[in-house]
């Protein structure tokens, strides 16, 4: 009796054990990405080159910590990019036409809300799967956004606007990445504390325990959508006041990138698993990853090989742990 308590004990350590080491797996080859940077390229460890990479990975974490709720519930968002240029040129259009930038950038956050509830509309109502509905808003988005403009760049610039994509005022902070931690903290607080963050988990868990529980799946997936083309639309506001240029092709496969940051941070493709601090770390990754690369004279052909075969890695990692679950 005593010998199998011992040997449940050491069954439960082991598992314990390798839990901690899933979870902190990509902070850790975070942290070996960037000595290994430093040591091979001693441009990459200065303060400017780190905060160039924030800068950066900015965008990328504003859609990846929106698409992480969509694949905690064992969904997909593939349109994230376009409705990216799509809010960002609805927004320039919007501040040529002399409405002042706090309503312009109203507008586009109100696209990119609209394009994530159609996309609940689309999943829940009509029941496509979500691969199918969200690539078609993808096209949908961004033949909008083409058409719109006739496919011409818009500058937009107003000290407010501008004010999105610079510094703050005084010191060499971006206020992109003030922004990137702001949203990241309040929407991680919405995952871990909220209802709508444990109904998230739940769908994804189990959708039809959920909703003999009484859980309305339709509504919560409704939000969780919205959230996606919310942050996205800010992402694509954000990119336009950086660039001081909103365009219709911008955006282009960040879908790829964001779903990638949030796998590589540990949320599952199947569902019921994900945090928004391993989709920053994700991010993060990634940001690093490309930066170094350039850094080290890399072509952007074997950047791409490179960052494909990471997001194999963390997809195969995913599989071998939802094997042992």
């Amino acid at each position: 009796m005593s010998s199998t308590i011992v040997t449940k004990t050491n069954s439960q350590k082991i598992a314990l054990n390798q839990s901690v080491v899933e979870k902190f797996a990509a902070f850790a080859a975070l942290i070996l990405m960037l000595i290994i940077f430093s040591l091979i390229c001693p441009p990459f460890r200065t303060v400017n080159n780190w905060v160039t990479i924030a800068l950066q990975t900015s965008i990328i974490a504003f859609i990846g910590i929106g698409v992480t709720f969509v694949i905690i519930t064992a969904g997909i968002d593939l349109g994230i990019g376009s409705v990216l240029a799509l809010a960002s040129v609805v927004t320039g259009l919007a501040m040529n036409a002399g409405y002042p930038s706090p309503l312009a950038i109203l507008f586009g956050l109100i696209v990119g809300l609209l394009c994530g509830l159609f996309n609940g509309f689309v999943i829940t109502r009509l029941k496509l799967p979500p691969f199918i509905a969200t690539l078609g808003t993808m096209m949908i988005a961004r033949g909008a956004a083409l058409y719109i403009t006739n496919a011409a760049p818009i500058s937009v610039s107003e000290p407010l606007f501008d004010l999105l994509g610079g510094r703050i005022p005084g010191t060499q902070i971006p206020v992109p990445v003030l922004l990137m931690i702001v949203v990241a903290l309040i929407f991680g607080f919405i995952l871990r504390q909220t209802r709508l963050g444990r109904y998230a988990y739940a769908i994804g868990s189990n959708e039809e325990a959920a909703r003999l529980s009484g859980l309305n799946i339709n509504r919560t997936k409704y939000m969780l959508y919205a959230i996606s083309g919310l942050l996205s639309a800010v992402a694509g506001i954000v990119l336009a006041s950086r660039l001081s240029t909103a365009q219709a092709t911008a955006g282009v496969s960040y879908e790829l990138d964001a779903i990638a940051s949030a796998v590589i941070g540990g949320t599952s493709l199947n569902g019921g698993t994900g945090t928004i601090t391993g989709t920053m770390i994700g991010a993060f990754i990634i940001g690093v990853l490309r930066n170094g690369l350039n850094m080290m004279g890399v072509s952007s052909f074997i950047q791409q090989i490179t960052i494909g075969g990471v997001i194999i890695l963390a997809v195969y990692i995913d599989q071998l742990r939802n094997k042992k679950a």
